[in-house]
């Protein structure tokens, strides 16, 4: 299993307990679809090794208290803390029409409503304070905030991003 075909989930923040337990943080709108998983992939040393999982405990604020098989103490637990927890993109969950992922995006051609044509997104910045597209405009790149107000609307049949882009956006980018 390669990066690529697989998407974030989230990530073992530490280890809870004495028994092997982690908890776990989600990185997705809706945690409650992952309740019923039977496994993941972590990341350890660049690579996704398969970890089974005995149980998965949605807690709040999208954070899961987690046991894996063969994970029966705090040393072993600790060496799972830090760790990327990854699925294949398609157990992803379906989405409405209007609705879609931010790795879709890429490949996209961005349009402001005033300027026409961006660019197309190359990359997702998935920050903590803010989700951005990193488009290329005139082989600069240009950081787009994914926020109501600016991104209009998604095609994802023209593949296509419609934005309004604030006043002056462009401008910082252009300048040298």
């Amino acid at each position: 299993m390669n990066k690529d075909s697989c998407f974030q989930l989230g990530y073992v923040a530490k280890v809870h307990g004495l028994q092997g337990e982690v908890s776990i943080v989600l990185d997705v709108d809706y945690p409650e679809d992952y309740e019923d998983l039977k496994h993941v992939f972590i990341e350890q040393k660049s690579r996704l090794v398969p970890f089974f999982i005995e149980h998965f405990v949605l807690q709040h604020n999208n954070k899961v208290l987690a046991k894996f098989e063969d994970f029966d103490s705090v040393d072993d637990a600790s060496k799972l803390v830090g760790g990327a927890l990854y699925l294949p993109l398609k157990e992803l969950q379906e989405l409405d029409e209007d609705q879609y992922y931010y790795h879709e995006l890429i490949g996209f051609d961005v349009l402001d409503e005033a300027l026409g044509n961006i660019g197309e997104v190359k990359v997702i910045y998935d920050l903590e304070t803010q989700d951005l597209l990193g488009v290329d405009h005139k082989g600069k790149e240009v950081l787009i905030p994914i926020k109501d107000g600016i991104i209009q609307k998604v095609d994802k049949a023209e593949k296509k991003v419609y934005c309004l882009l604030p006043e002056g956006l462009l401008d910082i980018y252009l300048e040298d």
